[in-house]
């Protein structure tokens, strides 16, 4: 048995998931009643495929952009450093079946989109980094597997 590590995902066997799909990772209650959850949005078959990092990042930027026109309560969206997801971190949303139907919206939102927010050296600390065809064909694969999303485990 491998040691139980400090961060969550360390402990979560990453052959026995099945991408994509959107994974509670962890519920911290504050001091004063506050809840922030923690979602695993993995696109990516972990160890097998991983979104190249000009998709990744123009899908960073669409994501937290856009998932804040859908909703409140979004404190952030960082991408893993696996390159195969996005933690998404929420203050007092525990509402699964809503998340998944904003997430289908911000990924319609995503293959509308024209341009890729922010993607500029005044906004961005990478601007010559991102693909706005390559966010739109993640967004796209994810979509067609909508079904398939609350589905972690093979």
């Amino acid at each position: 048995m491998a040691k139980k590590m400090n961060v969550e995902s360390f402990n979560l066997d990453h052959t026995q998931v099945k991408a994509p799909y959107v994974r509670l990772v962890t519920v911290t209650e504050g001091t004063h009643g506050d809840k922030i959850y923690k979602y695993d949005l993995r696109f990516c078959q972990p160890n097998h495929q991983h979104m190249e990092m000009p998709a990744l990042h123009s899908m960073e930027h669409m994501l937290a952009e856009f998932l804040r026109n859908h909703m409140d309560g979004v404190i952030d969206v960082g991408p893993m450093g696996c390159q195969t997801g996005f933690y998404i971190t929420l203050l007092n949303h525990d509402n699964y079946p809503e998340l998944l139907a904003v997430l289908a919206d911000t990924l319609e939102d995503v293959l509308q989109a024209t341009e890729v927010p922010a993607a500029n050296e005044t906004q961005c600390g990478w601007a010559a980094s991102h693909s706005l065809v390559g966010a739109q064909e993640l967004a796209r694969e994810m979509l067609a597997r909508r079904s398939e999303w609350d589905e972690v485990f093979a």
